[in-house]
C-alpha cells in the first residue's frame, strides 16, 4: 500500500484499525490459552483435583519470575485435559477470541508430550484440536493450522518417539516447532529430528533468542534450517545477526506481553520491537500464552501501540502485512487477505483527510 496514504490516516483511528485489520497469529500455544474458568470446568468434568481453591486463587498464582516458573504452572493447568472434547473446547475458546481480534488465520502450537506423558493418547490430542479447526472454519470463517512442538527440556530421542507417534495423523499438522525451557537446551540438540521432519516436508520453526542468547537464533537457522524464529528479540545484541535477519526476511514471531510478563523487558515502553521494525526485520505480533500473560493478540497490539507513540497506522499495516506474508497459508489465500488489509486501511483515510488540490 502507498506509504503516503498510510501517513494520512489520523492516529485517532488507530484503535479501530488494530481491531479490524485482518491478521495472522503465528505464535500461540493452545495450552497457554486455557483460562482459569475453563480449567476449573474441565477439572470438574474429569474429576481432577486442583491445588487452587478457586478461579481467583489460580489467577493470583500467575506471578512469574522467569520462564521456568511460568512453565511449572502451565503444565499443572494442562493436567485437566484428558478427553478429546477437552481439547476441542480449549481450542474453540481460543478461536472465538481470535476472531473478535480480527485474526483470519492462526497457526497453533500444541505440545503432545505434555499430554502423552500423562497417559493421554496422541489421537485424543490431535483429533480434538483438528475437530475444533474444522468448526472454526465453518462457524467463524477462521483459517487455521496445527504445528506440533517438541519440548526441548526432554531428549531428542523423546522427540523422535513423539514424531513417530503423531505420523498417523500427519495430514492434521503442517509443521514442527521447538519450545519449553530455552536455557541450557540449544537448538542443535534437536538437529537430527528436525532433519527427519524436513524429509517429511514439514514446515520448521523454533523458539530462540527469548531467554537464550543470539547464538541460539543462529544455530536454529543454520543447523535446524527453520523458516521462522519464535521470539528472537535477543537478536538486538548481535548487530550482524540483525542485518542477516533483515536481509533474509526471516520472520520473528514476537510476543510483547509475554516478554514483559517474563521479565525479558521491564515494561512495554522498553520493548525493542519498534527498533526491529525500523531495522527492516519481518516482525509479527502474537500472544504466546494469552491466558497467563495478560491478553490475546488484540491486547498485544493495543499495549504495544499505547506504549510507543512512534508507532502509528503505517506500522500497524506493516505488522499485519508481515503476519500474513509469514504464514504458511497458500499464496492465493494470502493474496485475498492482503487485498482486504489494504481495503481496511484505505477506508480509514476518509474524505476529511484528502490532500488539498491547487489551481
Amino acid at each position: 500500500m502507498d506509504p503516503l496514504t498510510l501517513e494520512r490516516i489520523p492516529r485517532d483511528r488507530l484503535p479501530g484499525l488494530l481491531q479490524r485489520m485482518p491478521k495472522a497469529e503465528l505464535h500461540i500455544h493452545i495450552e497457554g490459552s486455557l483460562e482459569p474458568e475453563l480449567i476449573f470446568a474441565l477439572a470438574q468434568r474429569n474429576g481432577v483435583n486442583l491445588p487452587h481453591a478457586s478461579v481467583q486463587a489460580l489467577r493470583q498464582a500467575y506471578a512469574f519470575t522467569d520462564l521456568q516458573s511460568f512453565l511449572d504452572l502451565y503444565y499443572a493447568g494442562a493436567s485437566v485435559l484428558l478427553q478429546e472434547e477437552d481439547f476441542f473446547d480449549m481450542a474453540m475458546a481460543y478461536f472465538r477470541q481470535a476472531a473478535t481480534d480480527g485474526v483470519v488465520h492462526a497457526e497453533v502450537f500444541f505440545d503432545p508430550q505434555t499430554h502423552t506423558a500423562r497417559g493421554v493418547a496422541m489421537g485424543t490430542v490431535i483429533q480434538g484440536l483438528a475437530r475444533a479447526r474444522q468448526e472454526a472454519e465453518r462457524a467463524l470463517g477462521l483459517s487455521s493450522a496445527l504445528i506440533l512442538c517438541f519440548l526441548r527440556h526432554l531428549s531428542e530421542d523423546d522427540a523422535f518417539a513423539t514424531l513417530e507417534a503423531a505420523l498417523p495423523w500427519r495430514e492434521q499438522f503442517i509443521g514442527v516447532g521447538l519450545d519449553s525451557s530455552e536455557r541450557g537446551h540449544p537448538p542443535e540438540k534437536f538437529a537430527r529430528v528436525f532433519e527427519r521432519c524436513r524429509s517429511l516436508d514439514l514446515h520448521l520453526v523454533a523458539h530462540a533468542g527469548e531467554e537464550g542468547p543470539p547464538a541460539y537464533i543462529r544455530t536454529a537457522l543454520e543447523q535446524l534450517q527453520v523458516q521462522r524464529i519464535d521470539h528472537g528479540v535477543r537478536c538486538v545484541d548481535d548487530p550482524a545477526l540483525v542485518a542477516e535477519l533483515a536481509r533474509r526476511q526471516i520472520p520473528l514471531t514476537v510476543c510483547p506481553l509475554s516478554n514483559v510478563k517474563l521479565r525479558v523487558y521491564p515494561d512495554m515502553a522498553a520493548h525493542r520491537l519498534p527498533q526491529l521494525l525500523q531495522a527492516g526485520l519481518c516482525v509479527t505480533v502474537n500472544s504466546d500464552d494469552p491466558a497467563y500473560f495478560g491478553g490475546y493478540v488484540g491486547e498485544n497490539y493495543r499495549a504495544l501501540f499505547e506504549a510507543h507513540p512512534s508507532l502509528g497506522p503505517p506500522q500497524a499495516w506493516q505488522l499485519a502485512r508481515h503476519s500474513l506474508d509469514a504464514s504458511f497459508a497458500p499464496e492465493p489465500v494470502k493474496a485475498g487477505w492482503r487485498a482486504r488489509l489494504d481495503e481496511v486501511f484505505a477506508e480509514a483515510v476518509g474524505p476529511a483527510t484528502a490532500r488539498p488540490t491547487h489551481a
